[in-house]
C-alpha cells in the first residue's frame, strides 16, 4: 500500500458523527482531491451539509454488506474519527491494498481502549508516567486506595468517552470512585478493572502526532478543559472547550516529548509486531519533574480537532492519505499563526442524562462551508437536521463555535460571543476557556 498514489479524485467515507468529524469534513471539503464525501447515517446537521449520509449504520456485524456498499460507491479512502470503531477492529476488517484507511488497527488502538495495557507499554519503554497500579477486583482496588495517604486518580481501564476518570482529593472520594466503576458498573464493562494512579499537580496539555508506522510528525499543542464547571470544577466531561497553541511548551519541549514519549511508544508497539498508523494523542501533565503521560488516545481529540482544523493550512485529505500509506514525510502543511479557541455549548444535565429534540435558535443557515457566526466557525456536535431545515439538539455536547484571534483572549472572546448567540432550553457553556493561561499572563504583568 505504501506505493499507492493519491487519485486525482477519491470518494471518501468519514466515520463518526460529532464535532471532531464536522471539523475534519470541513477541511476535507477544501481539498481538490475530494470526490464524493460520505458521512455516518446518523451524522449531525453540520456533517450532512458537507456530505451524503450512508444508507445504513456501519456495523462490523454486517461486514459483507459494507464491503459491497464500499465497492458499489467506489469508496477509495476511509477516515475513522471516534475510538469505538477502532477498538472494534474496523480498520482490520475493511482495509485492502486498494483502499487505505486512516486510523490504527485494533491491536495498535489498544493503547487507548485498554489503559492497563498502555500502562504496561509505558513502563516497558520508560515513558514518564504517574506511579500506579492496575486492580482487577473490587477488593484489591479498595484495599489499595484505603492504604494510601496521598490523593489519587481512579480510571476505568476501558473506553468511557472521557468520563471514566475521577480525580480524588482523599481516600473517601477514591473509594466512591472505585465503587462507581467496579460495583455500580456506571461505565459498564469498561470498569471491570481500574488503574489507580498518584495525583499529579500541574497543567494538562494535549500533544497529537501523525504517525505513518515510522515517521512521526508532532502537531501544534492544545489545551482542553475537561471539567464541566467554570474554574475547572465538577465532574469530567468529553471536553468543554479547547485552545491551540498553548504557550506552555516550546519547540525544544516538543522535540523532547517526541523523543521521550512518541518514539518509545511507536517502537514499543513495533517490537510486538504492531505498526501504528494514524493519530497518536498523548495527554500530558506538566509537572516540576517534567511532562508525564496521563493517557494515550489513538485518534483526533474532541474538541482539540476543532481548534487544530481551524488553524490547519494545507490539503488535509492528502496529508491523511500520505499518513495512511506510509509516506508522511512527503506531506506539506502548516498552521495559522493565530490562536484558536473552541467553546462547547452543552445540554442541561451534561455530562449526565440530557433531553434531546430541543429546537435550536440563533444559528445561521448551513451552507457547503461551515457557517461563520460572530467571527467564529460553527462546528456541530450533538445536532440533528429535521424537516424544513429545523435543527434540534441530539446529545450532551451540541455545538462548538471556534474562533481565531491574534491572542488567546481575543479568540476566547469571539468564541464565547458566538456561543452566547445560540439558544435552546437549558443551554450552557463555560465562559472561562483558557483562564489558567490568561491569569498566568496577567499575573506576570
Amino acid at each position: 500500500m505504501s506505493s499507492l498514489p493519491l487519485p486525482e479524485k477519491v470518494n471518501v467515507l468519514l466515520i463518526g458523527s460529532g464535532g471532531r468529524e464536522h471539523a475534519i469534513a470541513w477541511r476535507l471539503s477544501q481539498s481538490t482531491h475530494l470526490g464524493k464525501l460520505w458521512v455516518d447515517s446518523n451524522a449531525n446537521a453540520g456533517l450532512l451539509a458537507l456530505g451524503s449520509a450512508c444508507p445504513e449504520e456501519f456495523s462490523l456485524k454486517r461486514k459483507y454488506y459494507l464491503e459491497r456498499w464500499l465497492a458499489q460507491e467506489n469508496i477509495g479512502f476511509i477516515i475513522i474519527g471516534p475510538e469505538g470503531p477502532l477498538a472494534e477492529g474496523m480498520v482490520d476488517a475493511l482495509e485492502n491494498p486498494e483502499r487505505p484507511i486512516f486510523g490504527p488497527t485494533k491491536a495498535a488502538a489498544r493503547l487507548e481502549w485498554d489503559k492497563a495495557y498502555a500502562k504496561t507499554i509505558m513502563r516497558q519503554t520508560s515513558i514518564p508516567t504517574p506511579e500506579g497500579r492496575v486492580c482487577t477486583t473490587l477488593g484489591a482496588a479498595l484495599a489499595y486506595v484505603t492504604e494510601r495517604d496521598e490523593p489519587c486518580v481512579v480510571k476505568a481501564t476501558g473506553l468511557c468517552a472521557g468520563k471514566g476518570v475521577t480525580v480524588c482529593k482523599d481516600k473517601h472520594e477514591a473509594i466512591a470512585a472505585v465503587r462507581k466503576c467496579m460495583e455500580s458498573k456506571e461505565f459498564g464493562d469498561a470498569g471491570n478493572s481500574v488503574v489507580i494512579e498518584e495525583r499529579l499537580e500541574g497543567q494538562e496539555v494535549s500533544v497529537l502526532a501523525l504517525v505513518d508506522g515510522r515517521t512521526i510528525t508532532v502537531l501544534d499543542t492544545c489545551q482542553d478543559h475537561k471539567q464541566v464547571g467554570e474554574g475547572d470544577t465538577g465532574p469530567n466531561t468529553g471536553g468543554m472547550g479547547a485552545f491551540c497553541p498553548t504557550p506552555l511548551l516550546s519547540d525544544a519541549d516538543l522535540q523532547a516529548i517526541a523523543r521521550d514519549v512518541f518514539v518509545p511508544a511507536v517502537d514499543g508497539l513495533r517490537r510486538q509486531g504492531i505498526e501504528f498508523r494514524g493519530v497518536l494523542f498523548a495527554g500530558l501533565m506538566l509537572t516540576h519533574a517534567g511532562p508525564k503521560v496521563l493517557e494515550f488516545n489513538c485518534r483526533f481529540g474532541d474538541p482539540e480537532t476543532q481548534v487544530l482544523m481551524a488553524r490547519f493550512q494545507g490539503d488535509l485529505l492528502k496529508t491523511l492519505w500520505l499518513t495512511a500509506t506510509g509516506r508522511l514525510a512527503d506531506a506539506e502543511f502548516s498552521f495559522d499563526p493565530r490562536t484558536a479557541c473552541c467553546v462547547v455549548v452543552c445540554s442541561e444535565g451534561y455530562p449526565g442524562e440530557v433531553r434531546k429534540g430541543l429546537p435550536i435558535t440563533g444559528l445561521l443557515p448551513l451552507s457547503k462551508a461551515t457557517s461563520s457566526q460572530a467571527g467564529a466557525l460553527m462546528f456541530h456536535s450533538g445536532t440533528k437536521a429535521e424537516k424544513m431545515g429545523k435543527i434540534v439538539t441530539n446529545g450532551g455536547r451540541v455545538l462548538g463555535p471556534t474562533a481565531l484571534g491574534s491572542t488567546l483572549a481575543e479568540a476566547t472572546r469571539l468564541a464565547t460571543l458566538a456561543a452566547g448567540q445560540i439558544t435552546f432550553p437549558g443551554a450552557f457553556f463555560r465562559k472561562d476557556i483558557g483562564h489558567r493561561i490568561m491569569n498566568q499572563v496577567q499575573t506576570a504583568k
